[in-house]
């Protein structure tokens, strides 16, 4: 992979929703305190980040809610996930969530060139033990207004003390709240665009996940690399 992609591909099955959000689209949603403070669904609104690593490397994501729909009687949303790797052609990734409870229903993927798959979604419950181990990491910095690409923004400061890393979050940013973050490797990533127009980029039909055959383009990937 490119410089400036902050992850590897997909490491494990055990954690294969989460991870896809973070090697795929470069961004680890559940590490972000403000999932239990500023988040703020709005359907067809969005956000676009860039990010930098410590040696200069960038990536473009969008993020944006596309729809809503009903889960076994609680509201559920549609949230997409734009990656602009992979020589600026799209991975695209989108997730049903209910609000409540931040808990996971669907998955869809669609890499660069290959169909849209759905991806299992019964392995979640470790994945949501280490989300909550994470959330506890993070503290309140107080609140401090920041500039970034996007404008000037009044802001929540949290700071992770284990890591070292500090996010800057706001309730006017859908669907995260995410403004502006520093991680604990040296890179930051930040709110470039507010968008008002989000709408659904996964294409053709959606076919189940196959293992094998992700391990196989996962070889083929690693071959290609210069």
């Amino acid at each position: 992979m490119k410089a400036g992609i902050r992850a590897a591909a997909l490491l494990a099955v055990c954690f294969l929703v989460a991870t896809v959000i973070n090697a795929q689209l470069g961004m680890d949603i559940f590490k972000r305190p403000s999932i239990t403070k500023t988040f703020h669904l709005v359907v067809g609104k969005g956000a676009a980040y860039q990010s930098t690593d410590k040696n200069g490397g960038t990536r473009s994501t969008e993020i944006g809610v596309i729809g809503k729909d009903s889960v076994d009687g609680k509201d559920g949303f549609w949230m997409e996930f734009v990656s602009g790797a992979n020589d600026g052609k799209p991975t695209v990734g989108k997730a049903l969530i209910t609000t409540d409870d931040f808990q996971f229903h669907r998955m869809i993927l669609q890499q660069p060139g290959h169909e849209a798959m759905e991806l299992p979604m019964n392995m979640m419950g470790a994945r949501a033990n280490k989300m909550d181990e994470h959330l506890a990491d993070w503290h309140s910095a107080g609140s401090q207004t920041i500039t970034v690409p996007a404008g000037t923004f009044s802001c929540d400061h949290w700071v992770n003390d284990k890591t070292h890393a500090e996010v800057w979050t706001s309730d006017k940013i859908t669907p995260f709240g995410m403004v502006k973050e520093i991680n604990g490797s040296g890179g930051t990533e930040v709110l470039v665009k507010v968008l008002d127009s989000f709408s659904d980029r996964i294409t053709g039909a959606v076919k189940q996940f196959d293992m094998q055959q992700m391990m196989q383009e996962m070889q083929q990937r690693r071959q290609q690399k210069p």
